[in-house]
């Protein structure tokens, strides 16, 4: 997206840094300068010292992608700590039952931010990395998160566009409604081939005291030969004994996962 041009040194830095809140894992510095509203010389300057920094990190084909002190300093963020402390023990079970890559995302606004995920060397190969952002309308994430959001977000999110990211993403308006009454309806979302070629995901929603759902746990497995719902069993006995946890150790904070709720997460 791009942005009026920052002016002070603080604001193009914070540009730069928000290149990649579309979750991109890596861009170009062109990329990157078209995105903050800077000059060329002025984004290769920034950059490279954020890059000296660790806060962003040059890859070898030249792109840039953020940078583990960054990713250090993020995750002590207390909203996040807190919902991964309580989540790795179901998420590391899930797992061991399942086998197929397991993630945990809270809503951020129109985008769903990853808090946690576990990848196994048997599982189908994904992007998704921890703080990256993905969309609503094309994950199971999404769709739990989406589908118990308040209602104006989906009518903005309808309004900004739909993007096709693969051959089965929904981009119809009514379609997504329908599908979305259907994760309500059932308490799980299903997608296949809608995020990535070859990949179905499984999401189940997670809950706090007042049964408001504040984050999503999903699973993610190969499209070809696998039958998503046989996830479903494990996956929604993790998501309940999370949402146990979620109630019993945040009783009275549920501010901390939600964003509509003045969160941080």
């Amino acid at each position: 997206m791009e942005r009026g041009r920052p002016s002070s040194v603080t604001g193009k830095v914070m540009a730069i840094l928000n290149a990649f809140a579309l979750g991109d894992v890596r861009l170009n510095l062109s990329e990157i300068c078209r995105r903050a509203g800077l000059p060329l010389a002025t984004g290769h300057r920034l950059v490279g010292e954020l890059a000296a920094g660790g806060f962003l990190e040059r890859v070898p084909d030249g792109t840039y992608r953020i940078g583990t002190r960054l990713w250090r300093i993020g995750s002590q963020a207390p909203a996040v700590t807190g919902l991964r402390e309580l989540a790795l023990p179901h998420m590391e079970d899930l797992y061991e039952a399942t086998h197929d890559n397991v993630q945990l995302a809270v809503r951020r606004d129109l985008r769903v931010l990853v808090v946690e995920r576990l990848r196994g060397t048997r599982s189908v190969p994904v992007l998704t990395q921890v703080g990256q952002t993905l969309p609503l309308h094309t994950t199971g994430l999404g769709k739990v998160l989406l589908a118990h959001a308040p209602p104006e977000v989906l009518e903005e999110l309808i309004a900004a566009g739909l993007t096709r990211h693969a051959a089965r993403s929904i981009t119809d308006p009514a379609e997504l409604r329908e599908s979305l009454e259907q994760v309500r309806r059932t308490g799980f979302a299903i997608t296949r081939d809608e995020m990535t070629l070859g990949a179905s995901s499984v999401g189940a929603p997670v809950r706090d005291f007042d049964g408001e759902v504040v984050a999503a746990l999903s699973l993610v497995a190969r499209t070809r030969g696998a039958d998503p719902r046989r996830l479903l069993p494990p996956l929604t006995t993790a998501a309940r004994a999370l949402s146990r946890d979620v109630a019993a150790h945040w009783r009275g904070r549920p501010d901390m996962f939600s964003v509509d709720r003045n969160a941080n997460a």
